[in-house]
């Protein structure tokens, strides 16, 4: 076990380089939630279902979109170390073979945690009123559910390799109706029942009630436990597909 941690470190580190040299590209990432910030936040005042503080209800939304965008497009990272032949030499290193997934997922997390706290400070002045450590639990939660996405978009380019259009087709069909059924960007009071039932076995919809709830400084255990366990296990059967994914390949 200790090896496999000690690989998965230095595939992490291998995998965070990219982003040391060049920190621009995690800020040029917040253009479209700086926007919806921007012009869409300031619309939701008054919109029933959102409680008095519409900034605590949706900033974390915003959150959430950061999370399932930016790392279910992970895997597109893999399909062209694929194409290039990197993948391959990274295969025959002595490093064990689950740690080139984990180490992958795991690093998902540092970049989810810069571009939030990034969102937070530009959300602050906009009238933002959070708890701070029930901001930072939020996050680390957020964080966890981002591992297992992206060990799911790693497995989705190893399992589809040479087929790009694949990846993407499967990616954006998936993506958008999670995205949708969690109720980031609007209420779901109002839905009809064949939509509330999708949005009971989402497990985003869960870490986004958590992180409203966190956010605001509620520390409800029936509440944080909801969150904790979809994140788990979203990161669970992430890493699980994406470590048998790669070993059969």
């Amino acid at each position: 076990m200790s090896t496999i941690v000690k690989d998965s470190a230095i595939v992490m580190t291998r995998e965070l380089r990219p982003a040391a040299r060049d920190p621009f590209t995690i800020i040029f990432s917040l253009t479209q939630p700086l926007i919806l910030l921007a012009l869409f936040g300031p619309l939701l005042d008054g919109i029933p279902g959102m409680g008095d503080k519409v900034w605590n209800w949706f900033v974390p939304g915003v959150l959430a979109m950061i999370a399932i965008f930016g790392t279910s497009m992970t895997g597109s990272n893999l399909l062209q170390e694929m194409h290039d032949g990197s993948h391959e030499r990274m295969l025959v290193t002595p490093l064990h073979r689950s740690s080139l997934l984990i180490g992958r997922a795991c690093k998902e997390m540092i970049p989810l945690a810069a571009q939030a706290v990034l969102i937070l400070l530009v959300a602050l002045p906009l009238g933002l009123d959070l708890n701070p450590l029930g901001a930072a639990i939020g996050i680390a939660i957020l964080g966890v559910f981002g591992v297992g996405l992206g060990a799911l978009s790693y497995a989705l380019a190893l399992a589809v390799r040479d087929q790009d259009w694949v990846f993407w087709t499967v990616q954006q069909t998936l993506m958008f109706p999670m995205l949708i059924l969690s109720g980031t960007m609007l209420p779901l009071d109002n839905a009809p029942g064949w939509m509330r039932a999708l949005v009971t076995v989402n497990p985003l919809r869960h870490v986004v009630d958590t992180e409203r709830a966190l956010f605001a400084g509620n520390f409800a255990a029936s509440q944080l436990l909801a969150g904790s366990v979809a994140a788990v296990t979203v990161a669970v059967i992430g890493l699980s597909v994406g470590v048998r994914m790669l070993r059969r390949n």
